[in-house]
């Protein structure tokens, strides 16, 4: 029970700006089920975007307007951490082919031309497909469910034979910490929340296939900054959930 405990309490802390207290213990195991445990932690987020959801409804706010909330809501929920990752990464893959400079310019160097548009591109795309997404009648609790999933690829992201790029971090302790069963049992628990998701809309079809997307392009992003940098960092795993969350949305949009 101490174990589930504190992974609980380091998921909540690190992932949402919710205040809990400190775990009184943080190892590889508990970073690990940390990970896996994402999507449950996350259930806050969820619910406050599922609530702007039903208010804008209730108060006819236009879809594109609602988006925005949304994305508002979350960031505003996660202390913007998993856009800081995405700007960074963005950066550091862009700066420099050292690996030494690269690490450099993601964890001290201010947001550059790189993460600037890879930020304005990410929200736009989340917006876009949330604009669509809102108009449905399920939308509310259909949103909270891809807010969840898109949590679910940080066991992905953080599977044991991943390397972390530098030894300190935010990251360090959880890259490389989840068993590979439990990175396909959280993978496994992914498809069984988006197909959900996609009945909400009439087929989970587009949403599973947006799925096996996401799975692709998470991996590639993680090849990329293996060969980049010599591993990932904390600002990569941020990278993955908006990169994530922008796939599962886009993918409902289509269905």
């Amino acid at each position: 029970m101490s174990l589930l405990r504190d992974a609980s309490l380091l998921a909540t802390g690190t992932l949402t700006a919710v205040r809990v207290p400190p775990p009184s213990h943080v190892d590889r195991s508990v970073a690990g089920l940390a990970m896996v445990l994402a999507p449950l932690a996350v259930l806050p987020l969820a619910g406050a975007a599922a609530l702007v959801v039903l208010v804008a409804g209730w108060i006819d706010l236009p879809p594109l307007a609602t988006a925005y909330v949304v994305v508002l809501v979350l960031a505003l929920g996660t202390r913007a951490l998993h856009w800081d990752g995405l700007a960074d990464t963005a950066d550091g893959l862009t700066a420099s082919y050292s690996p030494a400079r690269s690490l450099e310019v993601m964890r001290t160097g201010p947001v550059g031309p790189a993460g600037v548009v890879a930020v304005v591109l990410v929200t736009g795309l989340q917006a876009a497909g949330l604009s669509t997404v809102v108009r449905h009648d399920q939308a509310w609790w259909v949103v909270a469910l891809l807010v969840c999933a898109s949590r679910s690829v940080l066991a992905l992201a953080c599977v044991r034979g991943v390397p972390a790029a530098r030894t300190d971090g935010l990251g360090a302790v959880h890259i490389g910490a989840v068993p590979v069963v439990a990175a396909v049992g959280s993978l496994g628990a992914s498809v069984v929340t988006v197909a959900l998701a996609g009945v909400g809309l009439g087929s989970p079809w587009p949403l599973l296939i947006g799925l096996v997307v996401l799975v692709a392009a998470v991996v590639a992003l993680l090849m990329r900054c293996v060969r980049r940098l010599g591993g990932i960092t904390g600002d990569v795993l941020g990278a993955v959930v908006e990169v994530s969350f922008a796939v599962l949305v886009l993918a409902a949009a289509a269905g």
